[in-house]
């Protein structure tokens, strides 16, 4: 089972960008599916993006969509996600998770479906 530990977060102003990396320890992450999640306070977290093994299947929230891409780089154990025209309701603690898959399609949009989780880190937008 991997452990993951993300990164990038920070402070930002309304229109700027910020990259998140997740990076994977343990072996085989490329039998894993990804994806990133979100909690804002006094909010339940919720789906933000997912890849697939290969980085061939994608998919993304609507109120991210054409704003976010994630990516993931195999070769590193690394998935990233790159935030731009970040708006204040993107405020959030930004989490990635990980769960083992038999295919290279599969991918996620529930939290149920992830038995790894990373300890968070925070993004704040500030307008």
């Amino acid at each position: 089972q991997v452990q993951l530990v993300e990164s990038g977060g920070g402070l930002v102003q309304a229109g700027g960008s910020l990259r998140l990396s997740c990076a994977a320890s343990g072996r085989a992450f490329s039998t894993y599916m990804m994806g990133w999640f979100r909690r804002a306070p006094g909010k339940e977290r919720e789906f933000v993006s997912t890849i697939s093994r290969s980085g061939g299947n994608t998919v993304y929230s609507d109120s991210v969509k054409g704003r976010f891409t994630i990516s993931r780089d195999n070769a590193k154990n690394t998935v990233y996600l790159q935030m731009n025209s970040l708006k204040p309701e993107d405020t959030a603690v930004y989490y990635c998770a990980a769960r083992y898959v038999p295919g290279g399609t599969y991918y996620s949009t529930k939290t149920t479906d992830y038995n790894t989780w990373g300890q968070g880190t925070q993004v704040t937008v500030s307008s």
